[in-house]
């Protein structure tokens, strides 16, 4: 079995000064995450209605989200390859953050919808270039105080910002009542995170030096495990259905006002941001055995959000949000233990490609679905999300192999 990075409880004064140095360095990211998810999730919140201003239709503006998203995760691919052969993380991450903080004040002076739709795009592409070298980074970090810490520790933070962002902007808009304001303001945090990007470059320009004890992966590569990980993260993608569809279902079924949708999405930020914490902590001292029954959990999601009344469909929001917080701190983080040091970047780029595209394919596949009978959303959602169940059982047995015989993977 998977079993995670672990210390002697004894560790000299010399180790604890590096697991402290590892710990304000994911600090220190988490922070800068905070103020660019405030970024762009405070743009993410009025770019349609935004764009509708400028003259732009709903397929214009549909468009607009689906290619940047699609964009968005399948140039990870390029990034996660460029950032290991090349070497240089420090500088692919540095131009990914610089391209989406001046995409999104730019909105504000965009003027046409076409324009905007150009910065809407760049703003994804810019996310997609700086994410593989990062994750990397932070999981150099998670070498020393454990990767389910590292990634649930940011993603907590990450969500932070993802909470603050779009109630800012709401507060921008109804004080001035115009998107424009709201873009420009979104100007101060994209400097705040520019300005922590440089501190954290200048103050740990080697973050591999963080990690002195890379864990024994049986050989160089991407392993047979890593490949069926892939496969697993990919079925719970597919399945997880995106929030904007289940605050249309709210709405259509009447079910949640429309002033009340907001906070259900409140609330699945903050368990998300709590699950990370909580579930990264767990695989720590677990391991990935720990992602079976989380899973499973997860499912629960479908039949409560689709088919119940107010308070069950809280409960189904929250879980959905703890979904969320394992995707963002289990998942990654087990990527560390199935590839080499030297592959990271590619490992993570193609896990997070593969994993958007079937987001992706799965939301379009629920789309139709919600045509034809809510009962089928429910069904195909619970199928996908255990489908990855046996695919992770293989998975463990896979990386038990490689820890016994490395020839076996």
């Amino acid at each position: 079995m998977l079993q995670p990075h672990t210390r002697q409880d004894d560790v000299s004064p010399d180790q604890t000064a590096v697991k402290a140095r590892a710990l304000r360095f994911v600090l220190l990211v988490g922070v800068m995450s905070l103020f660019s998810d405030f970024t762009y999730e405070g743009s993410r919140s009025i770019v349609g209605p935004y764009m509708a201003t400028l003259g732009a239709g709903a397929l214009a503006v549909g468009v607009t989200a689906g290619f940047g998203e699609l964009l968005g995760y399948s140039f990870r691919l390029v990034s996660g390859r460029m950032s290991d052969r090349t070497g240089q993380f420090w500088p692919i991450t540095i131009i990914g953050y610089v391209v989406q903080m001046s995409a999104v004040p730019l909105l504000a002076v965009a003027g046409t919808w076409q324009l905007a739709a150009v910065l809407v795009v760049l703003e994804r592409l810019g996310k997609a270039t700086r994410n593989p070298p990062r994750d990397v980074m932070l999981s150099h970090a998670g070498g020393e105080i454990g990767y389910g810490w590292a990634f649930g520790l940011h993603e907590a933070l990450d969500q932070s910002g993802a909470m603050i962002g779009p109630l800012a902007v709401s507060a921008v808009l109804a004080i001035h009542g115009k998107y424009e304001t709201a873009f420009a303001f979104l100007a101060i945090p994209a400097l705040l995170t520019l300005s922590i990007l440089a501190i954290a470059r200048l103050t740990y320009p080697r973050p591999h030096e963080l990690e002195s004890h890379p864990p024994e992966v049986g050989r160089h590569g991407l392993v047979r495990a890593y490949w069926l990980y892939v496969v697993a993260a990919a079925l719970v993608a597919a399945g997880y259905a995106d929030f904007s569809l289940i605050a249309f279902r709210f709405h259509d079924d009447a079910t949640i006002s429309a002033t009340a949708i907001p906070i259900f999405y409140a609330v699945a930020m903050a368990t998300s941001g709590a699950g990370s914490l909580l579930f990264g902590r767990l695989f720590d001292r677990s391991g990935l055995w720990i992602l079976i029954p989380l899973t499973a959990v997860g499912a629960l999601f479908a039949p409560l959000v689709f088919l119940g009344g107010a308070a069950v469909a809280l409960l189904g929001v929250a879980i959905w949000g703890l979904g969320m917080g394992v995707h963002e701190s289990i998942i990654p983080a087990a990527v560390a233990h199935m590839v080499s040091a030297d592959r990271r970047a590619t490992a993570y780029g193609t896990f997070t490609a593969a994993y958007g595209v079937s987001w992706f394919a799965g939301s379009a596949i629920i789309g139709v679905l919600y045509g034809f009978a809510i009962a089928a959303v429910v069904a195909f959602c619970i199928v996908a999300e255990l489908a990855a169940i046996p695919v992770l059982i293989v998975v463990l047995s896979a990386m038990h192999r490689t820890r016994t015989s490395p020839a076996a993977v």
